[in-house]
């Protein structure tokens, strides 16, 4: 029985492509593992960007951070 967590910044996923996410990650187990997609678990996790932490800063930090080193 399969469980697999998927944690993505909150930032405009829709519904679609986490109807996508489910579907190919249960596709992808039956493939690879042979699992049955009746037991099998997704779950989508959407997390702030000032809860999701990158390089030692939150994220939204380390991306104005990244854009103003790329724009020099």
């Amino acid at each position: 029985m399969p469980y697999v967590n998927i944690k993505v910044t909150r930032e405009g996923v829709t519904r679609e492509q986490k109807a996508r996410l489910i579907a190919g990650v249960s596709d992808l187990l039956v493939e690879v593992l042979d699992k049955d997609p009746a037991t099998t678990f997704v779950v989508i996790d959407e997390v702030e960007l000032e809860n999701w932490g990158i390089a030692g800063v939150q994220t939204d930090v380390f991306r104005a951070r990244k854009k103003a080193a790329a724009e020099q």
